[in-house]
């Protein structure tokens, strides 16, 4: 199929670039994203533009290289997005210098098969309470990302600059993943890197709920039972939110 497209792009990663966060039943595995949203405006400005996304929720790092690289290259893409490592920072220990000279190499074989290579720093999580623990270590990732850009000449996306984000409403219920508006508003920032002049569609903005002590209490309990509680249940043991899922669009397509 893929000779038939002039331009192909294969997302590649976790839950950041599947689309978690942003519900959508009519899609595989339930979900839209930021991914699927700036490729249909792609599409709609080019009829010789096809997707593929490959992303998983919950990989690491080394599952993202090890599972998704090799299908990506048999599609022949032009353009690769690649974020992964968040899971891996989240993690009690981890060997960030290890892990990025592994992706750098994964990097080096995307362009040497003629890809166009886009990469992603990680968010900026210093507001909240329970991430921002990981702030440093996102911090070391980040100037690895942007040193490995520079050196191969990669397309970079700086998540970590986007102010935008430290908007609560730009993040989905389990506070780990970002909402409809989030992901529609990174559509647009990849668009822009692009230099693409069409724009995704931005859903409306919920107004902020403005809550008492004791509501924010409830709040932060009804958060930690439904999606703390089980994040931290599957790490303990060794299960992911991925587990027994497919990518979404595994071949070229036009959505």
């Amino acid at each position: 199929m893929s000779a038939e497209f002039s331009t192909r792009w294969v997302a590649l990663g976790d839950s950041f670039t599947e689309g978690v966060g942003d519900p959508d039943l009519s899609r595989p595995n339930g979900v839209r994203g930021w991914a699927d949203r700036a490729a249909e405006r792609l599409q709609a400005a080019d009829p010789a533009f096809a997707y593929a996304n490959l992303a998983i929720r919950g990989k690491k790092l080394r599952q993202v290289v090890a599972e998704q690289l090799e299908p990506a290259l048999a599609l022949r893409p032009t353009l690769v997005t690649l974020y992964a490592g968040a899971n891996d920072i989240l993690r009690p220990r981890v060997d960030i210098d290890s892990l990025l000279e592994e992706y750098d190499a994964a990097v080096a074989r995307l362009q040497e098969a003629g890809a166009r290579v886009v990469l992603f720093t990680g968010f900026d999580a210093g507001s909240s309470k329970i991430f921002g623990a990981m702030r440093g270590r996102t911090a070391v990732y980040n100037e690895q990302v942007r040193w490995i850009a520079d050196r191969r000449g990669a397309t970079l996306v700086d998540y970590w600059r986007y102010h935008e984000f430290q908007d609560w409403r730009m993040w989905a219920e389990d506070r780990m993943h970002m909402s409809a508006l989030g992901h529609a508003t990174m559509a647009n920032r990849v668009l822009g890197v692009l230099e693409h002049e069409g724009l995704a569609e931005l859903p409306d903005a919920p107004e902020l709920p403005v809550l008492s002590a004791r509501e924010r209490l409830r709040a932060n309990a009804v958060w930690a039972r439904e999606f703390a509680g089980p994040w931290v249940m599957r790490r303990l043991t060794g299960r992911s939110s991925g587990d027994n899922l497919s990518p979404k669009y595994p071949a070229l397509t036009r959505l």
